[in-house]
């Protein structure tokens, strides 16, 4: 299991693209959340319970054929990993705004907190490209 925040994060951005979603459960603590500031996928924002994270990593998984994360850099402070990247992603069905083939993509700041070998916390501000 990684250790470090930025370990974490990576083998984060790994399991999401290689669709091992069994694996999410190791990497985030029984408390984790995330809070998503507002973007043009969810004008409001939320923050999440590691419960509607785990669930909403599935749902994205069913409508997106691929996903990527190109990591641009990161800086590690203690527990934390501030990370700065971009996410493309292919859609696989038409689905509300979005159609089947329909690449997505958002340029990402995320900051992740960790404790004890596990994520904590992501607050995650995602600016999505016009779709």
């Amino acid at each position: 299991m990684p250790n470090s925040p930025i370990e974490l994060t990576r083998r984060l951005y790994a399991v999401l693209e290689a669709g091992a979603l069994h694996e999410l459960d190791e990497l985030f603590s029984p408390d984790a959340t995330t809070v998503e500031r507002p973007n043009l996928v969810r004008p409001l924002g939320a923050t999440l319970t590691r419960a509607e994270i785990l669930a909403g990593a599935r749902s994205g998984a069913s409508v997106m054929v691929r996903q990527r994360y190109d990591v641009h850099s990161e800086i590690r402070d203690g527990d934390l990993a501030i990370v700065r990247l971009t996410w493309t992603g292919e859609v696989g069905r038409d689905i509300g705004p979005f159609r089947e083939g329909q690449v997505l993509t958002a340029h990402i700041a995320q900051f992740v907190e960790t404790r004890d070998g596990r994520i904590t916390k992501i607050e995650t501000f995602d600016c999505f490209e016009r779709f």
